[in-house]
């Protein structure tokens, strides 16, 4: 069993519209509830060279340790 940073059973996955684009493949994502957090694109998305642009939704997973950082997961 995959005894990762993040297991999908602590995962908190939420929907957002990308607002900000930061250097080093992070983006900066407005979640439905106005918190905003930053996330960097999961490992399905960059092997398949998927472009995430501002004012994109997209599917986020939380943290579980610090729900100010997240990895997106999939466009909407």
């Amino acid at each position: 069993m995959d005894d990762g940073p993040l297991r999908a059973a602590e995962a908190l996955e939420t929907e957002g519209v990308v607002r900000e684009l930061l250097p080093s493949q992070l983006v900066r994502v407005e979640l439905d509830g106005l918190h905003t957090v930053t996330a960097h694109l999961g490992e399905h998305l960059r092997r398949n060279f998927v472009r995430v642009l501002v004012g994109d939704r997209v599917r986020v997973e939380l943290m579980p340790t610090d729900r100010t950082r997240g990895r997106i997961v999939g466009k909407l």
